[in-house]
């Protein structure tokens, strides 16, 4: 019934019965830190500039975790109503500040799983430049100013939007003017000049995972019998525990460093898809 997802029948009892416990998604925050060695991507970022790309850190890293989810499907799913739901679409929610504003605008990206390096950042960069247009209004603006439009509408809107999401009724248009139906969160503070924090996952919606990266720093590493200090990219991640096992976001997190540290392999398809059945 959901136009964004298929309900998951075959989940293991365990996750079955866990949303019935854990009914709200902030009940069921993961959150985790990771240091990414800055080096790799950088050099790769240097070469790629040299050769003509216009690339960036947080494009990289959009890259590998869209690759992780086509090993790991179960990344793209969902908890509503206590059902578990296998998404149908990939979309990565980002917010965009506008030229001269100390305020953004936050929209959705879509990507396929299948979508190498070059892919993410030509969708990346002609969602920036859309959003960054001075006077332009996306499609979360326009349904935001409608509803502050009318004094009282808004509660009414938004009481009524969390209804019918939560019963699978939400209209296709909503969904897609919704920053809160997405695969992933995903936010630069280094891009401010701030650190990384751990972002909360909207109860409304759909966003089982959001990642924040921050200003680079230096970690102490113990290395041949003594410590040095490497430049990291450090990421706050947040995860709804729901959709999968501790142990499966643990191999995510390591398959995620694996393509950080040689990011030449996201230049091509991925060999395989898994799929979610």
């Amino acid at each position: 019934m959901r136009k964004d997802g298929r309900r998951v029948r075959n989940a293991d009892p365990m996750y079955a019965i866990i949303p019935y416990i854990l009914k709200k998604r902030y009940d069921a925050m993961n959150m985790i830190e990771l240091d990414i060695p800055v080096s790799p991507m950088q050099e790769y970022l240097n070469r790629k500039r040299k050769e003509g790309y216009n690339m960036s850190h947080l494009g990289v890293v959009l890259a590998a975790y869209l690759r992780a989810a086509a090993e790991f499907p179960l990344l793209n799913r969902f908890v509503v109503n206590k059902r578990i739901y296998a998404r149908n679409e990939f979309a990565v929610g980002m917010v965009v500040l506008k030229p001269g504003e100390g305020e953004g605008t936050m929209s959705k990206m879509y990507f396929d799983v299948k979508n190498t390096i070059f892919d993410v950042h030509n969708i990346m960069n002609e969602y920036i430049e859309t959003n960054r247009q001075s006077g332009d209004h996306n499609a979360t603006d326009d349904i935001m100013k409608k509803l502050l439009a009318i004094p009282g509408l808004c509660n009414l809107g938004v009481g009524l939007f969390k209804l019918l999401d939560k019963y699978g009724l939400l209209p296709r248009k909503v969904i897609e003017a919704s920053p809160f139906h997405i695969s992933l969160g995903i936010t630069n503070l280094a891009s401010i000049r701030t650190n990384h924090i751990y972002h909360h996952l909207y109860e409304f919606g759909t966003t089982s995972v959001f990642v924040s990266l921050g200003n680079l720093r230096e970690v102490p590493l113990r290395r041949q019998g003594g410590v040095v200090f490497e430049r990291c990219l450090p990421m706050g991640i947040v995860t709804d525990e729901r959709i999968c096992s501790g142990s499966y976001f643990a191999r995510v997190c390591q398959r995620i460093k694996q393509y950080l540290a040689n990011p030449e392999v996201l230049e091509t398809p991925p060999a395989v898809v898994n799929y979610d059945e």
